[in-house]
């Protein structure tokens, strides 16, 4: 596509990885994910962890409740996998579509993930009936083994967890999500299975950790992943810039009030709904790709999940957009992804 590109239009896109938190986060930040997308996969993670059902449709109405009146915007819910979970809820909440797949946190690898899985084997009984019943899973990969390096987790996980599993469950479709470096680019390519995709976020393709480390320690760049080394980031972009059909749009957007990052003990996540959609478009322009903007935005995901492709479409404009600078929720802020800066793409009014 030319560089003097001053709009583009695309079938409205979806986010396959997004945290909406909940009670007054939740009223706060949804609307910004609706704004740019038809559907999101909402994380299971809260503080009381969507375990089963009646959890996951009332965490939905909450979403439900906290948009816009008469949004079209549809949450996808998702179970988060413990070694307690019921088999029957599993095939319950998969036949009745209350959930779309269900979550692999290890054990404290990330937010709220103190309930997940020490050890893969605990949930073999699990993962068996979701391969019968074809419903996804989705991986936070990351070994949390604290004799391995940091850095090297996501690798790690892929070479100890990943392959052992997948030879166990070949039809097992898996989501990699929010993949950081380029084994695990290498290791999706290569298997090049309809069973296996990756999402990819947009800070992980802008930034790299030197930024995290630029005039001090940037604690609004702190997540999990770590953003790793620039050779990496260059996969990243190679991968999308590849038209690859096994990697799609996940923001991982996720809100942490102010007091919370800047902490003692920070916490990971970076808030990036307000303007995920417009980082993705200024990425794919850079790097000259803008002609496989919209399938890894709109058509990779849905395909991949076996979903439609949404009907909608949205335009962006080439246009000055300026990020806000915060969020006041009560006596409470969150500072978005990129915050104050300017992008060069808006969204059409």
């Amino acid at each position: 596509m030319s560089k003097l590109l001053k709009k583009i239009t695309i079938i409205k896109p979806d986010d396959w990885h997004v945290h909406l938190r909940d009670n007054e986060i939740l009223k706060k930040i949804s609307q910004y994910t609706g704004k740019f997308y038809k559907r999101a996969i909402i994380m299971p993670n809260l503080d009381q962890p969507i375990t089963n059902c009646l959890k996951s449709m009332s965490y939905r109405r909450r979403i439900l409740n906290s948009m816009k009146p008469n949004t079209t915007f549809k949450p996808l819910m998702i179970c988060y996998l413990t070694k307690k979970t019921s088999p029957e809820e599993l095939k319950q909440g998969f036949a009745k579509k209350i959930f779309v797949g269900a979550k692999l946190y290890p054990k404290c690898s990330t937010t709220n993930s103190k309930n997940g899985i020490k050890h893969i084997k605990e949930i073999y009984h699990l993962l068996k009936i979701m391969e019968n019943i074809k419903m996804p899973l989705l991986i936070h990969g990351e070994e949390t083994d604290p004799n391995i390096d940091i850095y090297d987790r996501e690798a790690k996980f892929i070479e100890n967890t990943l392959i052992p599993l997948r030879k166990h469950f070949p039809e097992l479709k898996i989501i990699l999500e929010h993949v950081t470096t380029e084994e695990a680019i290498s290791y999706i390519k290569e298997s090049n299975s309809s069973y296996l995709a990756g999402t990819i976020t947009p800070h992980h393709l802008m930034l790299n950790r030197n930024n995290m480390f630029s005039n001090g320690i940037q604690p609004y760049l702190y997540c999990l992943p770590l953003l790793k080394r620039k050779k990496h980031q260059i996969a990243l972009r190679n991968a999308i810039s590849s038209g690859s059909k096994h990697f799609f749009l996940g923001s991982d957007s996720a809100p942490h009030f102010h007091q919370n990052k800047i902490n003692n003990f920070g916490c990971a996540g970076i808030f990036n709904a307000p303007s995920s959609l417009l980082c993705y478009v200024s990425i794919f322009e850079e790097i000259n790709a803008l002609k496989y903007f919209q399938s890894f935005c709109s058509e990779n995901g849905p395909n991949f999940y076996n979903m439609p492709i949404n009907k909608e479409t949205i335009t962006l404009v080439k246009k000055p957009h300026k990020i806000l600078k915060k969020i006041n929720i009560g006596n409470n802020v969150i500072i978005p992804f990129l915050a104050g800066k300017k992008l060069d793409w808006s969204i059409e009014s």
